[in-house]
């Protein structure tokens, strides 16, 4: 009876074991890799659809995103950086508020096995997992050429970049001076747009203009900036007069582009960046090889670099790339332009 009772026992045990086995199996095969993703803010039109298209592709691949946003605020990002930290994220996709101070809360996530991806803002001397961006050198290229080809020589112009707190803005710039060393432009007035604030270009294109009233061509880091410069050009009646670049092909930029208020805008497809952001999130999550050979230097490291390529987005070719490519609406871009215009 003892014997029996014995063996009865011993089953039961390995029974349960068993059964505990294949529930912590379960638990893990069920355990989705996290990312956290922490945007600067939506003040500018297209992280709203970055943030969507990455959130969308990273739960079709079977992760969860914690999405935080930061409103500028760079002490609001540490501690939302700080938070997804001790949440244990896999993966951390940051969007910086400034690019050099989020260095040490990025170091703190990499010491803690958290993987560091830098989203279309390379962060200084933070030993990223990844960046992955436009190329921005390009983006001010593009912007040059359009105010050489379309402003009379020795024109006088006005550069209105984003802060320097961003360093895009620092690889725009030197793209468009690449362009501009040859060129017969004056710059007669240049600013630094404080996080972005769309005022500083209205602020900016007024101040120029009481200095000389003949304005030729305004350079706008953005489609944001690019909306109040053409507001105080209109103010002073100069609208449609004078070359406006922008970037991001937002849709009152294009609406303007087609009204022909704004000359151009660098169309960035953060479509196709935003989902292979979070396809390489994904991998590097699991311990995949992502086989990036491209790298850029931060300042102490070389990081591994997916570069984009900007594309122009004129009256021109609007409805070839903008439309047919889907990325805005053809009845929303002619919204405010009569047919025979159109046409």
């Amino acid at each position: 009876m003892l014997m029996l009772l014995t063996l009865f026992t011993v089953i039961a045990l390995t029974g349960c074991k068993d059964r505990n086995e294949d529930t912590n199996d379960f638990d893990i095969a069920e355990k989705k890799i996290q990312i956290g993703l922490s945007f600067d803010s939506f003040v500018i039109e297209r992280w709203q659809r970055d943030r969507d298209v990455f959130v969308s592709t990273a739960q079709d691949l079977g992760a969860e995103v914690n999405v935080q946003n930061a409103n500028g605020d760079l002490e609001e990002q540490v501690s939302q950086i700080e938070y997804l930290i001790d949440k244990k994220m896999d993966v951390i996709v940051i969007i910086a508020v400034d690019s050099g101070a989020c260095t040490e809360v990025l170091k703190k996530a990499k010491e803690a096995g958290i993987i560091v991806i830098a989203y279309d803002r390379l962060v200084r001397n933070a030993n990223a997992d990844l960046y992955i961006s436009f190329d921005n050198e390009e983006v001010g290229r593009l912007m040059a050429e359009t105010l050489v080809k379309d402003t009379p020589e020795g024109g006088n112009i006005i550069t209105i970049f984003g802060p320097k707190t961003d360093h895009n803005v620092t690889l725009v710039e030197q793209g468009f001076n690449d362009v501009m060393e040859d060129s017969s432009l004056h710059i007669i007035y240049s600013v630094y747009a404080k996080q972005w604030l769309a005022e500083e270009a209205f602020n900016a294109v007024n101040a120029a203009l009481a200095i000389n009233p003949e304005i030729d061509g305004v350079l706008c880091g953005n489609d944001n900036l690019a909306s109040q410069a053409v507001q105080a050009l209109s103010e002073n009646r100069l609208a449609g007069e004078v070359v406006v670049t922008g970037q991001d092909a937002d849709l009152v930029a294009c609406q303007r582009i087609v009204e022909g208020t704004q000359t151009m805008t660098v169309y960035k497809p953060v479509d196709k960046l935003a989902k292979a952001a979070a396809e390489y999130a994904v991998k590097l999550a699991k311990g995949q090889d992502i086989d990036i050979l491209t790298t850029i230097d931060d300042g102490s490291y070389e990081v591994p670099y997916v570069k984009l390529e900007p594309i122009a987005v004129t009256k021109d070719n609007i409805n070839e790339i903008i439309i047919e490519g889907g990325f805005q609406q053809e009845e929303d871009v002619y919204l405010n332009v009569a047919k025979s215009t159109e046409e």
